[in-house]
């Protein structure tokens, strides 16, 4: 299987997802249940995955983490925009 990565990442939004998740007293397991809501297939071994930097997001799985944390796909990838700003 092919895979991409980012400068040898999986994803830019694990530490920032996990961060969010925390603040918002949410568990993997509600998250994940919070997601299946919105019509993502998703549980909490994918989240904890993701978190760990292991699993690849798909753009529809950012977009609905973003609805259910209220926040903008910025303010997800903020951990990216940091270090990639001058």
């Amino acid at each position: 299987m092919n895979k991409s990565y980012y400068n040898a990442e999986s994803n830019l939004i694990a530490r920032r997802l996990r961060q969010l998740r925390k603040e918002r007293g949410l568990s993997q397991e509600e998250l994940a249940a919070q997601l299946q809501l919105l019509g993502v297939d998703i549980s909490q071994p994918l989240i904890s995955k993701i978190e760990q930097n292991r699993r690849f997001v798909k753009d529809y799985e950012l977009v609905c983490l973003c609805q259910v944390l209220q926040v903008s796909e910025r303010d997800l990838l903020a951990d990216f925009y940091k270090t990639s700003e001058p």
